[in-house]
């Protein structure tokens, strides 16, 4: 936590531009800032996007994400890191070796597609996600497209969240934190599973309809680092981070002609 009168927790997001605002980047600074963080970046990628799906998608140079990395981290230093879209494996190595010099703890979003549909990790890169970046993070946040692409485990029910949660963490990661938003045994209701293999933590969220969820694991994962980056135990960081998506969810807004994006801002309205 920062002293009085000091500077807040720091929290780093590396990850991907959404010109659309409601993920990526963009969600995770409008996170870090609801939740009393001073959030800072490092871009991998810019995205032409909206609320209909991706049209373009332009990854960034090696040195350039190191240039970012290295200016933010030398001078201002940083209590957390989050990592999102880093679509090819150069990014995926270039990211791994940063952050393993990095005192502080890692939230991986394993971002592998959109919220439309639309394809953000290449194939060649999941086995550079697999034995370089999973190996260094404090929690793992995949969904459960994320899962299947990396372990091949399919989940339909919460003993499949189990065997996901299993196969994750077989990859390093200390904490795997499995979103079950998309399981359609749920009825519409987002249960989560977060464990690190002998403590087990079922995070379940009321009903809800709202069809506006752009940005959703980006927020949850933004969240989570913002707990940690003010030094709260990763039970206690994933259980106030599912209590700020949640309610962003219900709060999601239309927003052009497709899906619209939760509602960051939620708690102040």
């Amino acid at each position: 936590m920062s002293r009085a009168g000091g500077p807040p927790p720091l929290c780093l997001t590396v990850a991907g531009s959404d010109s659309g605002g409601g993920a990526g980047i963009q969600a995770d600074l409008k996170t870090m800032l609801a939740l009393g963080v001073h959030g800072m970046s490092v871009v991998t990628a810019v995205t032409a996007q909206n609320s209909l799906g991706v049209t373009g998608a332009w990854e960034l140079p090696a040195e350039a994400v190191t240039a970012q990395y290295r200016a933010v981290v030398d001078d201002i230093g940083v209590q957390a890191v989050k990592t999102g879209m880093l679509s090819s494996a150069v990014l995926v190595e270039t990211v791994a070796g940063l952050l393993a010099g990095t005192d502080a703890p890692v939230v991986v979003d394993p971002v592998g597609v959109s919220k439309h549909g639309d394809a953000l990790l290449a194939a060649s890169a999941l086995d550079a996600v697999r034995g370089e970046l999973l190996p260094l993070a404090t929690v793992a946040t995949p969904n459960l497209d994320e899962v299947a692409q990396l372990t091949g485990v399919v989940v339909e029910d919460e003993d499949g969240m189990r065997r996901a949660a299993d196969a994750v963490l077989g990859h390093g990661p200390r904490w795997a934190l499995i979103k079950g938003g998309h399981l359609a045994a749920h009825g519409g209701r987002a249960v989560d599973l977060l464990t690190d293999g002998s403590e087990e933590l079922w995070l379940r969220a009321p009903r809800h309809d709202n069809r506006h969820t752009h940005g959703t694991g980006c927020t949850l994962a933004s969240a989570v680092a913002a707990g940690l980056a003010k030094g709260l135990p990763v039970p206690e960081a994933v259980t106030a981070a599912k209590e700020y998506v949640t309610g962003a969810i219900a709060a999601g807004f239309a927003l052009g002609g497709g899906i619209g994006p939760v509602d960051h801002a939620w708690r102040w309205r």
